[in-house]
């Protein structure tokens, strides 16, 4: 009784003050009606990136390391020395190949002169026949003890040869986990040799795009045109620093992950200043344009654990929640509507996040006084 009482004074003071109460005002939300419009849509993939030539750099002889040639991160031409391996056992390999086919030289004259000489008594009815074949025979015997020794000295030149170890292609020099004076064999890796003049951020297509080319009826024959036709690739550093040469991409592997459910692809990217190495990670963005789609503010969706919905606005001006199925093209401001709404819906945008199923949304306006 006590608080009523008090009301009831509070509201003659009021009015005895001339002071008006307080009224409740309902505003209205803001609120869109759907259309469909063209929009460019970045899309982005995780990616890493390899040179056009990653070479690993491995001896192919066994043998002491006795000169580091290069260092880490050095830029190298195509037949540069990097390694020198202690050529001495290859020196004198060679050397014993070369003594083992003089010799084997003077066997074969040796050889020939007595097949000739039995080939004019031959002749001369002097020796029979079977000297004659035996002699031939050994002459033979000794031209293919020449080409054996001659096969020696090439393989001796060449493993002298593996004793320099040269660039392949041009590039940079990766990590040297090798030391002057280090046995080193074919089974020792020196360093890797990124050919980095262009660069590949390789990455992996997702599989909703791999539905949508099997969908499309796309065959193995139209894979080159559908590459030719796609637009020029970004390169982005995780940093958020935008390389400042464009790509393209070149491939897009025919085998369909079997783990990932997804498809390899390259983008090619010129490297003039030597400014992408191999490892870096970063984003491949490609911006494709979408024609006729539904788009609306990313504020107008409501998450309600795996699925979103938006409010649609009813002839009462009541709400009622539809489910509908969004890409993100991101921009951080827009989704696109795949399914669930229709063109002409009018639909809650700011302060979607604040209604209710069957909540009045729309109000007329407060008559100015």
């Amino acid at each position: 009784m006590k608080a009523i009482k008090w009301s009831l004074m509070f509201s003659l003071v009021l009015a005895s003050c001339g002071i008006d109460e307080p009224k409740l005002t309902n505003s209205s939300y803001e609120t869109m009606t759907v259309t469909k419009s063209d929009i460019v849509i970045p899309y982005k993939f995780s990616a890493r990136m390899k040179g056009q030539n990653d070479v690993t750099v491995i001896p192919q002889v066994s043998g002491q390391l006795m000169k580091i040639c290069v260092s880490e991160g050095q830029q190298v031409k195509q037949g540069q020395t990097l390694f020198i391996i202690d050529s001495r056992n290859a020196q004198l390999e060679l050397e014993a190949a070369q003594a083992n086919l003089q010799a084997a030289q003077a066997q074969e004259n040796s050889a020939k002169l007595e097949y000739e000489s039995n080939k004019n008594l031959f002749e001369k009815k002097i020796v029979s026949s079977y000297m004659l074949n035996n002699s031939e025979n050994a002459y033979k015997q000794a031209q293919a003890a020449v080409a054996q020794a001659q096969a020696a000295v090439s393989r001796a030149k060449v493993n002298l040869g593996f004793c320099t170890i040269t660039a392949t292609v041009s590039g940079v020099i990766g990590e040297i986990p090798v030391h002057t004076g280090d046995q080193v064999s074919p089974m020792t890796q020196l360093t890797m040799l990124s050919g980095n003049a262009t660069m590949y951020a390789e990455f992996s297509v997702t599989e909703s795009i791999v539905e949508t080319m099997v969908q499309s009826g796309m065959k193995a024959a139209d894979v080159d045109k559908y590459i030719a036709d796609l637009p020029e690739a970004t390169f982005v550093m995780k940093n958020g620093t935008e390389y400042p040469h464009k790509g393209h991409v070149v491939s897009l592997t025919g085998v369909v992950n079997a783990a990932t459910g997804s498809l390899t692809s390259k983008v090619s990217f010129p490297n003039p200043e030597g400014h992408l190495y191999s490892g870096i990670q970063g984003s491949v963005v490609m911006s494709f344009d979408e024609k006729d789609v539904i788009v609306i503010p990313q504020h107008a969706v409501v998450r309600l654990q795996d699925k979103a919905l938006v409010y649609k606005v009813q002839a009462d001006s009541t709400v009622t929640a539809l489910s509908v199925k969004i890409e993100d093209p991101g921009n951080g401001k827009e989704f696109i509507v795949t399914s669930g709404l229709n063109e002409g819906t009018r639909i809650v945008t700011v302060g979607a996040n604040n209604v209710t199923e069957g909540q009045r949304v729309l109000f007329p306006e407060a008559v100015k006084k």
